[in-house]
C-alpha cells in the first residue's frame, strides 16, 4: 500500500461496493483498515467497522468510496462532507453523476469517477477512470490502490463515462443473459439442463480466457472456429444475419449508455 494512506471509508456497501472490500481484502488487505457507513450492509467481513451513518464518527478520511444511489447525493452529502479530508481522493461510483456536481458537493476533495463491475471482487474487473485533477503521480497512486481489483483504464473524456458504465458496469447483466440463452438453446436442442448449462458455463469462460490471452483479433478467433459449410457457419449465418446481433447488441448497449445521461441530468425516475 505504498504511496496511500492506510484507511478506506466506504460510503454505501451494496453489491458494488462490496465486491470491492471483497477484492481488497481477498489481496491481502486487513479488514481493519475499512470503515463502512451503511445501515443496511450485512455479512461484512470481521473486523471491518460498520456504522449507520456518519453521525457516529468523528474522524476524517483521505480515500473515500462513495457507493449511495445516485439519487441519494443531494440529501446525504452534507452528512459525509465533515468525514473527507482536505485533498481526499473520493472514488465515486455513482453513474451518472458528474466531475462537477460531486466538486459542488465535495469541493475539498480530489474527485475520481470510477467504473467498476462486480468482478473486483476476484481482480478481475475493467476499472474505467476519470479525473479532472490529477496529475501523472496522482493516477499512479490510483492505479496502484486500485489494481488488486482489476485493470484500471482512464478515459480521456468524462462524457464517455455513460458508455464506460453501459459497458462495463452494466455489461456483466448482459453476458450473463447471454450465457442463459446459451444453455436455454442448449435445452432446446435436446440437451438436459444441467449438462446444458455447464456446458454454457464453461464454453464461455474458456472462450474469454483464450480472447485475452490471444494476440489475434476476435474476429480472426472466430474464424478458427469455423470450417466453410460446417456446423459453426450454420450458426454464424443466423447470427450475423441482417446485422441482428450487432443491431441487437448496439441497442442494449445505447439504453444502458442513455439512461447515464439522463441521471446527470437529473432525471430521479
Amino acid at each position: 500500500m505504498a504511496g496511500i494512506s492506510s484507511k478506506l471509508l466506504i460510503i454505501g456497501c451494496g453489491n458494488m461496493g462490496g465486491a470491492m472490500l471483497r477484492g481488497w481484502i481477498a489481496a491481502g488487505w486487513s479488514p481493519s483498515l475499512f470503515t463502512v457507513i451503511d445501515p443496511a450492509a450485512h455479512d461484512l467481513p470481521e473486523e471491518v467497522r460498520q456504522f449507520p451513518s456518519a453521525d457516529a464518527l468523528d474522524e476524517t478520511f483521505d480515500k473515500v468510496v462513495l457507493g449511495i444511489k445516485p439519487q441519494m447525493l443531494e440529501s446525504l452529502a452534507p452528512d459525509f462532507r465533515p468525514r473527507i479530508a482536505t485533498g481526499a481522493l473520493v472514488f465515486s461510483i455513482l453513474a451518472g453523476t458528474t466531475t462537477a456536481t460531486l466538486n459542488q458537493h465535495f469541493p475539498q476533495a480530489r474527485i475520481v469517477r470510477l467504473m467498476p463491475n462486480l468482478a473486483a471482487a476476484m481482480g478481475q474487473s475493467p476499472l474505467g477512470l476519470f479525473s479532472t485533477g490529477l496529475d501523472s503521480d496522482g493516477r499512479q497512486i490510483v492505479d496502484t490502490f486500485l489494481a488488486p481489483l482489476g485493470t484500471p483504464i482512464w478515459i480521456d473524456e468524462e462524457v464517455q463515462m455513460d458508455a464506460v458504465t453501459a459497458l462495463a458496469g452494466s455489461g456483466p447483466a448482459f453476458v450473463y443473459r447471454f450465457i442463459d440463452s446459451l444453455a436455454q438453446g442448449g435445452i432446446a436442442t435436446g440437451l438436459p439442463p444441467q449438462i446444458s448449462s455447464r456446458l454454457a458455463l464453461a464454453t464461455v469462460e474458456g472462450a474469454a480466457r483464450l480472447a485475452t490471452a490471444s494476440s489475434q483479433s476476435l474476429s480472426e478467433l472466430a474464424a478458427r472456429v469455423t470450417s466453410p459449410g460446417g456446423t459453426t457457419a450454420a450458426g454464424l449465418a443466423v447470427l450475423d444475419a441482417g446485422d441482428a446481433l450487432k443491431i441487437l447488441i448496439e441497442a442494449t448497449l445505447k439504453a444502458a449508455r442513455d439512461r447515464g445521461a439522463e441521471l446527470a441530468k437529473g432525471d430521479k425516475t
